[in-house]
């Protein structure tokens, strides 16, 4: 996953104080705000190729995955996301059969996938390995989707891949990092207009489009080029308390189906999936902005 204008370093601190495990780990947003949690247990630390990688335990969130000191996943925080990112355009786009995830290494949007069986593939292209091999270790619930014979990983730069595939998909979910270090290349608009031209002709593409609160030129760039490149694009969101300002976004984007006209109610309710954030209620609603976010879209 991702998420915000952060710091590519781990704030990791310990306080010489009574408590014999007194270790707090803080996340700045912007260079004067942030997020601190007091960790009980530092459950891995290492390094990959591409960035450093931590699993912490806190009181409130759980297990939380760390990378490259930004807060991605936590037990008791990802249902939100993972939810949010696929089961808006799965039950917008009425065959979604072919399904490419950039990104994701948690492998939270993969489960969530899988559980649409009108996918008959869905492929997911992860540039680090390492971070599949540690969700698997400590959060086997994410990462149940790998076990579906419809999944593909591909373990790949998104970039190059999708340059170089010659197919087409129905959905492209964009489960990015923040655009810096390896993911800084798929947040611009000639990426964009590569995944426009791999879909199908009524294909969606979602992707995350950080924090309206702390972002808001990154916000109102994207949307910018976002709408020179597809006909309907609609910014929604969710609460997500580990990410900055806990207001999270998304963009759909959308050759053809719009994603309150187009909502497919009949399997919604046939599904009837055991979900934790997202329902048909959530589907309308998270498309309703406040006025500062109309604010940053209506200059974009």
């Amino acid at each position: 996953m991702s998420k915000a204008n952060r710091v590519d370093e781990k704030y990791i601190r310990e306080e010489n104080m009574d408590d014999l495990w007194n270790v707090w780990y803080s996340e700045l947003h912007n260079g004067s705000s942030g997020i601190t949690l007091k960790i009980d247990n530092i459950l891995e630390s290492t390094k990959s190729e591409f960035q450093r990688i931590e699993v912490i335990e806190n009181r409130d969130f759980g297990k939380m995955l760390v990378l490259y000191g930004s807060l991605m996943v936590a037990d008791n925080d990802n249902h939100a996301y993972n939810e949010m990112i696929t089961h808006i355009p799965l039950f917008v786009h009425p065959a979604p059969s072919e399904v490419l995830i950039i990104g994701g290494g948690d492998c939270g949007a993969l489960t969530e996938v899988t559980k649409h069986s009108d996918v008959k593939r869905v492929t997911m292209c992860e540039i680090d390995e390492k971070v599949v091999e540690v969700s698997k270790k400590h959060f086997p619930d994410l990462t149940q989707g790998l076990n579906d014979p419809r999944s593909n990983l591909i373990i790949s730069d998104g970039k190059h891949y999708l340059e170089e595939y010659d197919g087409k998909f129905d959905l492209v979910l964009l489960d990015l990092s923040d655009p810096i270090g390896p993911a800084a290349d798929l947040f611009q608009k000639s990426f964009h207009q590569t995944v426009y031209d791999r879909l199908n002709d009524d294909g969606i593409m979602v992707a995350q489009s950080e924090s309206p609160f702390y972002n808001k030129e990154t916000v109102k760039a994207m949307y910018e080029n976002l709408r020179e490149i597809f006909p309907i694009v609609r910014m929604y969101t969710c609460f997500m308390p580990i990410y900055p300002s806990a207001l999270w976004s998304f963009a759909f984007c959308s050759k053809k189906f719009d994603p309150l006209k187009d909502f497919r109610r009949d399997k919604f309710d046939d599904l009837n999936l055991s979900l934790q954030y997202y329902n048909d209620d959530v589907h309308f609603g998270s498309f309703m902005q406040p006025e500062f976010v109309r604010n940053i879209l209506d200059k974009a």
